[in-house]
């Protein structure tokens, strides 16, 4: 399988103009990736304070471009936006594989700042590409080990997480994915925000780590960009 990490300047709260910035990179990758990650909140950036008014579902219809260009590109697309379920507020992934049914995966661990305003999914997920079992984590999930445990219990073997990383915490969790992916034998991968959001300067620095434990790519920490590594063949597109 061939995946792609999308590093990605978001524009707060412009669901639209982030949709239009997301298939320009979408567009980039499809022909040379499978799959295709945006970094947490990715439509919406990472803005607590206006995803109630922001959040959404799947069915989206100003989603429905992900799909008609996930089925005619032939590639499975993750972006991030916050989501409403019988009341509850979460921070989601929603997933546009080809040619079926859309997912949504709700991060499940909370940060201590978010349990205020959102709700916690309740729902493991795993998700399957070729030979490759992939483990979508949002954010401060890598920092908990049950979510490691989980993915490794569901026999994945490539560990995708989507978050937003600012300049004092990402090296902290640059080494929690590299020592992920070195303790479990998994591709490791993270997509980060560059710019500002939630009051935070991102980081950058997205990158992917062989099932070593090895930093394969990293992108800077300034500008938009990506990363398409073939887990199979075990190197960069």
């Amino acid at each position: 399988m061939r995946i792609a990490v999308a590093q990605v300047e978001p524009l707060k709260g412009n669901i639209e103009e982030n949709i239009e910035n997301h298939l320009r990179w979408i567009s980039r990758a499809a022909g040379n990736a499978d799959l295709i990650v945006f970094p947490e909140l990715s439509l919406t950036g990472y803005e607590p304070e206006l995803a109630d008014a922001l959040a959404t579902n799947q069915n989206d219809k100003r989603l429905d471009c992900f799909q008609a260009l996930s089925d005619e590109r032939n590639i499975t697309i993750a972006v991030g936006v916050p989501t409403k379920n019988g009341g509850n507020l979460h921070i989601s992934m929603i997933l546009f594989r080809p040619f079926k049914e859309r997912i949504t995966y709700s991060k499940q661990y909370l940060y201590p700042t978010e349990v205020s305003i959102f709700t916690a999914g309740v729902n493991p997920l795993v998700l399957k590409i070729e030979s490759d079992i992939i483990a979508p984590a949002i954010c401060y999930e890598l920092s908990n080990r049950e979510h490691h445990e989980v993915a490794v219990k569901q026999n994945a073997t490539v560990y995708m997480a989507s978050v937003l990383n600012s300049v004092a915490g990402v090296d902290g969790d640059l080494k929690k994915l590299a020592d992920i992916a070195k303790t479990y034998k998994m591709v490791a991968v993270m997509a980060n925000f560059v710019g500002e959001s939630g009051g935070y300067k991102c980081a950058g620095k997205s990158s992917v780590w062989n099932d070593k434990g090895e930093l394969v790519a990293q992108l800077g920490g300034e500008e938009e960009g990506l990363i398409i590594y073939d887990t199979i063949k075990k190197e960069l597109i």
